[in-house]
């Protein structure tokens, strides 16, 4: 029975995963997805974005890493085809290019606030669900933050963008982050992962010659039905993600 407050993610017939989360994620809600790199935080939320789009969700991805031709490749290869959203403009897709005097630099060259520039970019942040594919990058790059983190108040500039996404999930949209721990430090992430509404932690693990993935639901706000606490899963080439497995602490 679908939840009138929660997005579903879709995809009943291909995954699990929207059945391992209880349904979908809570309107109105932060979402922090941690993980090192390679533990798959962009193929979870390629899959998050292309099931959400699929239940008629509008979504914004930002990606740091990803230009839109590689984005439209890799969510191919995971048989999610992105080619239509993209062109019925269900789905706006955002390269951040911080180092080619691209999108978030001006004529010069000279790094604006990224931040602030982000909170600016009206458009974005009309789609019911904005992914900042990394979340970190966008940190370590803007001149305000660092400054900020130079003099140890990284809580203070933490605590003026979480007061920004709050405005944004008062009109019952979704924010998704995605951050790699090992690039920032604890003080920058710690406001954002006590104020998230769903913090999921993806972690690899060598199980003999085996890498095994796994999301764990550290915290689900809201939740429809309980969620396992560890969900297994693999990304397959022409299959996208598979839920291997799941277990309740």
């Amino acid at each position: 029975m679908p939840h009138d407050n929660l997005l579903s993610l879709g995809l009943g017939d291909r995954d699990r995963l929207n059945k391992e989360l209880g349904g979908g994620i809570p309107r109105g809600s932060i979402v922090l997805m941690e993980g090192d790199y390679g533990a798959g935080k962009s193929a979870i939320s390629q899959r998050f974005a292309y099931g959400l789009v699929q239940e008629g969700a509008s979504v914004t991805m930002m990606s740091t890493e990803l230009t839109v031709r590689g984005f439209i490749d890799q969510m191919h290869s995971l048989e999610y085809d992105m080619v239509k959203p993209l062109l019925q403009e269900e789905l706006l897709f955002l390269h951040a290019d911080f180092d080619s005097g691209g999108a978030f630099s001006d004529g010069d060259g000279e790094r604006k606030e990224l931040l602030k520039r982000l909170m600016e970019a009206e458009a974005m942040w009309n789609s019911d669900v904005v992914f900042l594919d990394t979340f970190d990058a966008i940190f370590r790059n803007d001149p305000t933050f660092e400054a900020l983190v130079r003099k140890n108040e990284e809580r203070q500039a933490a605590l003026e963008i979480i007061s920004f996404f709050r405005e944004i999930i008062s009109q019952g949209k979704v924010v998704v982050l995605t951050v790699d721990p090992s690039a920032v430090d604890d003080d920058a992430i710690g406001p954002f992962r006590s104020i998230a509404d769903v913090f999921l932690q993806l972690e690899m693990i060598e199980v003999g010659n085996d890498i095994r993935r796994q999301i764990n639901v550290k915290r689900f706000a809201g939740m429809g039905e309980q969620v396992g606490d560890t969900i297994g899963f693999s990304v397959r080439s022409g299959t996208g993600i598979v839920i291997e497995s799941r277990s309740v602490a």
